[in-house]
């Protein structure tokens, strides 16, 4: 019986030795084939760079600068209604008011700068796709992530971005 014990143990070690082996060879095989398929032209993009250039991230700039300053303007308004205000209930009714208004505001112009920042996002990506499809690219990376090599596309993005 013991013996017994000792050949099913055995039999599972070799199992699972087996196992583990193919395992190996599989991830290596795995491992081969990607190496063999590394796409052979690169291109690398400055996407900092093409939004700064990005006449519609300017104006989008200047659109949200221009509803912040509205925003700084009606809280200045809203402060000076309230100090104005003697009666203590009206007051903090008045402060609850102007401050439901306010995160009214704050939010459609935080939702309306993602909804338009998100367009412009898609936009400079889509701009970025259609060049390196046009140069027959294989992949496009960040240029911030590569040390070395790729050729520089983000003068041609920037330029049909604007």
């Amino acid at each position: 019986v013991g013996s017994e014990m000792c050949i099913r143990d055995r039999n599972k070690s070799i199992k699972y030795l087996a196992l583990g082996l193919s395992a190996f060879i599989i991830g290596m095989s795995v491992n081969n084939y990607a190496i063999s398929n590394v796409p052979s032209k690169i291109a690398v993009v400055d996407v900092q760079k093409v939004v700064a250039s990005s006449a519609q991230v300017k104006a989008l700039k200047a659109d949200r600068e221009a509803k912040i300053k509205d925003l700084t303007t009606f809280v200045s308004n809203a402060r000076a209604a309230v100090k104005k205000e003697t009666n203590a209930d009206k007051k903090k009714a008045l402060e609850a008011k102007y401050n439901k208004e306010l995160n009214a505001k704050r939010d459609a112009i935080q939702k309306d700068y993602a909804k338009k920042l998100a367009e412009v996002d898609k936009n400079i990506s889509a701009v970025i796709a259609q060049k390196a499809k046009a140069a027959s690219y294989d992949m496009v990376i960040a240029k911030g992530v590569v040390l070395y090599g790729g050729s520089d596309i983000t003068a041609e993005v920037a330029k049909s971005v604007k």
